[in-house]
């Protein structure tokens, strides 16, 4: 491993370095002069990044200087190249972002099928997002443990590094609930509290992470008992500021999109015998504290990791 040439001041100091004329530097400009630094850093040559991204010297010093487009898996391969933090990942993508004015979508596009990306575009615009999935926590609620060990189970064959980004992708997609819309009403299946994706202590983790969602005003957690006869598929239902709505059905391979006013009020049924089927808030809240400490025993039996 090539010598340190350089560390900052501050450990702990933002990544972005704000100098006098920064301020009028366009965001491709300051994500080049990130990556320049950790590559200078590290005491990498621009040879060295070229060889990363499958490019020439010239391509890396033009994408330090600003004045080539960043594709975003030249990004992040150069991120995992220059192991950096999560944190220092997200600031890099929030400059990907600004610089092409991207979607959220459109900074994993090579790891994001089409179907999911029109979702994730719904979802940003959306007022209120009602969920049911019988299978796994909704996609909105996994904590990154839950959603590393469904997505590595599920993407047989995908490289380490795309799996990682498919987890990021789904955490960043719950950062939209920080915001003042939409809200969440999200109805869980009983069985998928007690389904493990991940240790116990990742189920541990989960399965709080749900009971605390379900006391908040924004997102309403509500689970269905096992013994509830319900659709074997997922369905989402967005409604949104124009009083529009559609309905999405998940496949293992796809999706589809409904709009027609009669196949919506189908759907809208199939989510109305759900909500009516499932435990009210204390009852929902009781079933999750249950299967809480059913993990923490289960993880107390099973010891650090």
């Amino acid at each position: 491993m090539p010598a340190a040439r350089k560390s900052r001041l501050e450990s702990d100091a933002d990544v972005i370095r704000m100098q006098a004329s920064d301020e009028q530097r366009p965001a491709g400009r300051l994500l080049g002069d990130e990556l320049r630094f950790h590559r200078e850093r590290l005491g990498y040559t621009l040879a060295d990044a070229a060889r990363v991204i499958r490019a020439s010297t010239s391509k890396v010093s033009r994408l330090e200087r600003g004045e080539s487009p960043a594709k975003p898996r030249d990004v992040h391969d150069l991120a995992k190249f220059y192991r950096l933090s999560r944190e220092q990942q997200g600031q890099l993508d929030q400059l990907l972002a600004q610089a092409g004015n991207a979607d959220l979508y459109a900074q994993f596009a090579d790891v994001t099928p089409n179907f999911l990306k029109r979702l994730i575009r719904l979802e940003g615009t959306a007022e209120k997002i009602s969920v049911f999935d019988p299978r796994v926590v909704p996609g909105l609620l996994q904590i990154e443990e839950y959603a590393r060990a469904l997505v590595s189970m599920m993407e047989l064959g995908v490289a380490e590094s795309d799996i990682e980004r498919i987890v990021a992708l789904r955490m960043k997609r719950q950062v939209m609930l920080d915001k003042g819309v939409p809200t969440l009403a999200a109805h869980i299946s009983e069985e998928v509290l007690y389904r493990p994706y991940g240790t116990a202590d990742v189920m541990v983790k989960q399965v709080a992470f749900l009971l605390k969602a379900t006391r908040t005003n924004r997102v309403n957690v509500r689970i269905v008992p096992k013994e509830a006869v319900m659709p074997p598929y997922p369905l989402f239902h967005l409604t949104f500021g124009d009083r529009q709505e559609l309905a999405y059905v998940e496949h293992l391979d796809g999706a589809n999109y409904i709009t027609q006013k009669p196949q919506l009020d189908k759907y809208r049924r199939l989510l109305d015998n759900v909500r009516a089927s499932a435990y009210d808030r204390e009852q929902s809240t009781a079933t999750l504290e249950r299967a809480l400490a059913h993990w923490k025993r289960l993880a107390a039996t099973e010891g650090p990791a």
